[in-house]
């Protein structure tokens, strides 16, 4: 299916959603509240068959006050692609878990949630993933420093 025609099928199953165009990838933004009930029919729509959760990730914007969450879907049999974006509030970046939709998001929103601080609604084993426990702060926010920080060209701080 082609990004267009892939586009035109998601506006007819999917009315009110905006679509932004990327370069080779269309991708539907939406509402957190939204998110789990379109990811399950994106997964299970058989000419949509979305059955890979290629990428999940957070983008920082502070300047807004957001966290952008974007995810990466493929479908394997149709061989076509889809990106999901969800803005959150960055002071209670809550969205809710896919994991019962593609099980490797459990991973995915561990990584996310240790290097951001985003948290997932229903997530079975939301704890960090790369760092201690007991670490503060979330490494990947751009206000984020420690006392170890590199921060200019050459290993200088500020």
């Amino acid at each position: 299916m082609s990004p267009a025609d892939l586009r035109s099928r998601l506006e007819a199953l999917l009315p009110g959603l905006e679509f932004l165009e990327a370069s080779d990838r269309l991708c539907l933004t939406l509402p957190a509240e939204r998110l789990l009930d379109v990811a399950a029919l994106l997964r299970r729509t058989p000419e949509l068959a979305f059955d890979l959760l290629s990428d999940h990730c957070a983008v920082d914007r502070p300047a807004e006050q957001q966290i952008e969450l974007l995810w990466q879907l493929d479908s394997t049999s149709h061989n076509h692609c889809l990106a999901l974006s969800v803005t959150l509030p960055r002071e209670n970046p809550v969205s809710p878990s896919l994991h019962t939709i593609w099980t490797n998001a459990l991973w995915q929103e561990r990584e996310v949630y240790d290097l951001f601080g985003v948290l997932y609604d229903n997530h079975p084993d939301l704890r960090r993933l790369f760092l201690e426990d007991d670490w503060k702060g979330w490494p990947l926010r751009k206000d984020y420093e420690d006392d170890f920080m590199i921060t200019e060209p050459g290993g200088g701080r500020r």
